[in-house]
């Protein structure tokens, strides 16, 4: 059907919500709004779908979350198994515009084929979400997010019973049972029959305590918490989001006892109001944190985004100023510390291992080859570590230590399988009375490891096109980077090429290509000879393009240099 057609359909609802009807209302004058909302469905992937709040089949709406929702459960329907359906579908969902509404359907939805649904009280952060899969013992769990987006956006993320996101393969098979389902004629259960059957059930305080209660787990040196880390001073905020009372109760649980939150940003808010963007990568977001740091000479600010998976962090520095870390720089310093302290505490296993994205700087990598722990890359996307936690506990091969994407994500212990940003915060917390044992700050820890190991300087630059051929323009890029594979990047000559597309990792010098075992995925990734690289990848949930960049140097201003002129390669390229 065409964009008018889809259109059309809608419009000739008489029973839609008022919000969506209102929406349609106010696009009935323009066709450039109607076709961006009518021309395709929403995008569902093996992330699940993000996309802007309103009416549209290219919207995130009750009938798109319906749609989905019915692909899970026909999934569970194909099983034919009764056990499967008792044991339901955990549903979490955080502080965005609708976001309880449509983890509320999304039960509904479930209920109407018999499968339970146990739905948190009220807005919990991601990675509990993960880890109530695998304390309810679930098939699956649902996530009502859109992460770090901008108000406008809601989004929906589906987990596997291991409480890792969905893998390939099932996530497929509910993709294709969307496409064929109606979103209008999704049935869609009683609430308070559902409830009384025993297929609607609210969980709340006892997932979190059990959630709690391993969080206890993430600290490694307990005496110095309670002789450092009790009187030193962190700022936290949940950016309006779902993480203060969980992140609260975790640090004081921990033993650190003089936690500020920051006030203005403790409230949900699905509006965001002190923030343009709720994403601790954003100087921004972490402003007012560093304002009241700096009125209470704190040792460390801490935010999260409103589902709080992922962790950003600003640390002191000897003028009394504060300074951001990169994702890739908190990876980096968490994984020292962590690998410092069990060393110390004799509990550093000998088949340790890091597991980082392909596109995550190798400055952690380093550190652990330091202390002879392995580091395995995967592919973006926190399940394909969560794959990775699963085989070692299936074959022993080894015993999981770390896991980060440099989009300020990270994971200490497995018993969530996704990005966990309390426990990062916890272990952030420890950290930083590390450093203040010695008399430093987590800035002076930071810069210590870059004269050991070098400075390493990555940057991540994102091209968006949105609208109708946005798709068209992303994969038009990725041809051309393909088939016209740059000799060089900032004087740079390219040594290796790797196309995980293609599973192929190719040496340019020799021409001889060997085999990528990795997934395939549409990524490229070019080697240059000094041991910088460059990777050019579209986004799996936005309509985005992103170049990854990661060089090293002697000093900062020498790798710094290296990246300026590496991006100007890519600038030149694309135009």
């Amino acid at each position: 059907m065409s964009w008018e057609d889809n259109y059309q359909v809608w419009a000739n609802k008489t029973d839609l919500p008022k919000n969506l009807q209102t929406n349609l209302e106010q696009m009935a004058n323009d066709d450039a709004a109607k076709e961006d909302a009518f021309y395709a469905p929403l995008s569902f992937g093996t992330a699940g779908m993000r996309g802007l709040l309103g009416a549209g089949i290219n919207r995130m709406n009750i009938y798109t979350v319906r749609q989905a929702t019915e692909g899970l459960a026909r999934l569970i329907d194909s099983l034919n198994d009764e056990s499967i359906k008792a044991r339901g579908v955990a549903i979490s969902y955080d502080s965005r515009h609708f976001s309880a509404e449509f983890a509320s359907e999304a039960g509904r939805v479930l209920g109407a084929h018999g499968i339970k649904a146990y739905v948190f009280e009220a807005l919990r952060p991601t990675p509990e979400l993960s880890f109530a899969v695998r304390y309810l013992h679930a098939y699956a769990g649902i996530m009502i997010t859109a992460s770090h987006n901008p108000k406008a956006y809601n989004g929906y993320k589906i987990y596997g019973e291991d409480g890792g996101q969905m893998p390939p393969k099932e996530s497929d098979i509910i993709t294709e049972s969307i496409r064929q389902a109606n979103m209008f004629d999704v049935p869609v259960g009683e609430l308070e029959q559902l409830k009384s059957a025993g297929l609607y059930q609210v969980i709340g305080q006892v997932v979190d305590d059990a959630y709690l209660a391993e969080l206890k787990t993430v600290s490694v040196d307990q005496k110095l918490i309670n002789t450092v880390g009790k009187d030193m001073k962190l700022i936290y905020s949940p950016l309006h989001g779902t993480g203060a009372l969980i992140a609260g109760q975790a640090l004081r649980n921990a033993g650190f006892e003089n936690v500020m939150m920051v006030p203005e940003q403790m409230a949900p808010n699905g509006d965001f109001p002190t923030v343009e963007l709720p994403n601790p990568e954003a100087p921004e977001a972490l402003a007012m944190g560093i304002e009241l740091a700096k009125k209470e000479k704190a040792d460390v600010v801490i935010a999260v985004d409103p589902d709080a998976d992922r962790m950003g962090t600003a640390v002191r520095q000897p003028s009394g100023d504060y300074v951001l870390l990169t994702g890739n720089q908190i990876g980096a310093v968490l994984m020292h510390y962590l690998l410092t302290a069990k060393r110390a505490t004799g509990t550093l296993p000998e088949n340790g291992v890091l597991v980082k994205s392909i596109v995550s700087s190798e400055f952690a990598a380093n550190i652990a080859e330091s202390f002879g722990v392995e580091t395995i890359n995967v592919l973006t996307g926190f399940k394909y570590i969560a794959e990775q936690i699963q085989n070692y506990e299936q074959t022993a091969a080894h015993t999981f230590l770390f896991g980060f994407e440099e989009s300020y994500g990270y994971l200490v212990k497995p018993f969530v399988r996704d990005k966990d940003s309390i426990q990062a915060t916890v272990l952030m917390a420890e950290v930083a009375a590390y450093y203040k044992s010695l008399g430093k700050t987590v800035y002076d820890g930071v810069q210590e490891l870059f004269q050991q190991y070098g400075y390493f300087v990555e940057n991540t630059k994102s091209l968006t096109f949105a609208g109708v051929d946005g798709k068209d323009k992303i994969a038009a890029l990725i041809a051309k980077f393909r088939a016209q594979t740059p000799a060089q990047f900032g004087g740079i000559e390219v040594v290796r090429v790797e196309d995980f597309a293609n599973a192929t990792d190719k040496d340019v010098a020799t021409g001889q290509v060997t085999q990528i075992t990795l997934p395939k995925a549409e990524v490229l990734k070019y080697w240059l000879s000094d041991g910088s690289w460059v990777a050019v990848r579209p986004s799996g949930t936005e309509p985005k393009i992103k170049f990854y960049v990661g060089t090293k140097g002697e000093t900062e201003q020498v790798a710094n240099d290296k990246l300026a002129a590496i991006q100007a390669t890519i600038s030149e390229y694309i135009d």
